[in-house]
């Protein structure tokens, strides 16, 4: 989570859609939501395909599907994250996961 937490941004503008819920808005209920997700007691592990990198002055989005392995739980999600530079590093502002039907 230590490292989930360095890569977001800390603010009320943040936004996290994880499949199947509503969005979540602000740091605090889209780390929240990672923490619940990182306690599963059913382990992921997310193998990424089909990324890709779009950097438009201090903005930056990422296409990739992620594509997940679990004992009850597999399939693919087709994720979109937004990143904006702060001056220092990128920071997550915006993710998006949608499963993909096959």
């Amino acid at each position: 989570m230590d490292l989930m937490s360095e890569v977001w941004e800390h603010s009320d503008r943040v936004v996290c859609t994880h499949p199947g819920w509503q969005a979540l808005r602000g740091w605090g209920a889209v780390s929240g939501s990672w923490v619940a997700l990182f306690r599963n007691d059913n382990p992921l592990q997310f193998i990424l395909t089909n990324d890709s990198v779009h950097i438009e002055g201090d903005v930056a989005w990422v296409n990739v599907d992620e594509n997940l392995i679990g004992e009850r739980i597999g399939g693919t999600v087709a994720a979109l994250n937004v990143f904006v530079f702060d001056g220092e590093r990128w920071r997550l502002v915006v993710h998006h996961g949608s499963p993909v039907s096959v």
